[in-house]
């Protein structure tokens, strides 16, 4: 795959994508964007985005996360899948925030992953909120990447250094939300694929 057609191939689905609000977006502080990052894994980001607003009018920050019951965070969480084990991520990560980095989410992938319930895929896309050129390779990602032939990799990490050896830099930071926005849009795989297929073919 050349670089010149996979830009042309992502601008088209640039212009087929929605304007949705991810889980990921618009948050006020690092802390909450992290946070409703963690917690959009496996789970709809409308949900997600609602049941953020109802934590952080309690919780805003990780000093009061970090003092809160695992059994509180439960209750507002609840919607969210695998809350259970999400809770006891979220309240393990606020002590740690507080202990260790003062309560600020550090901007660094090696101690953003030493964080419970931080991931690579969690790590890159919080970094690229933050401005960062990073790509966050989630199910939308490797499945668009794969499905384009941008990538032929089977492991996300993999598909990462792929699309970064693929894409200029300028364009790491914008791939996960684009490509994601596009997935959502269009849930049925018979309609995505058909749209995909037409990208192909241009």
């Amino acid at each position: 795959m050349e670089t010149k057609k996979a830009i042309k191939q992502l601008n088209e689905i640039r212009k087929l994508k929605g304007d949705m609000r991810l889980a990921a977006e618009a948050w006020p502080t690092d802390f909450q964007i992290l946070i409703s990052i963690i917690l959009s894994a496996r789970t709809l980001d409308e949900t997600t985005i609602r049941v953020c607003n109802q934590l952080f009018a309690i919780y805003p920050d990780a000093k009061s996360l970090s003092k809160a019951k695992i059994s509180e965070i439960q209750k507002i969480i609840n919607p969210i899948n695998f809350y259970r084990n999400k809770s006891r991520n979220l309240s393990n990560c606020a002590k740690i925030l507080v202990k260790e980095f003062e309560g600020k989410v550090p901007i660094d992938f090696n101690q953003l992953i030493t964080l419970p319930g931080v991931g690579g895929k969690t790590a890159n896309v919080f970094l690229s909120e933050k401005g960062k050129d990073t790509i966050g390779v989630d199910t939308h990602v490797f499945y668009i990447s794969r499905y384009l032939d941008w990538s032929n990799s089977n492991k996300p990490e993999l598909v990462e250094k792929d699309l970064m050896n693929l894409f200029p830099r300028s364009y790491w930071k914008q791939l996960n939300p684009d490509l994601v926005k596009f997935g959502k849009k269009y849930t049925s795989r018979k309609e995505k694929n058909k749209l995909l297929n037409q990208i192909k073919e241009k």
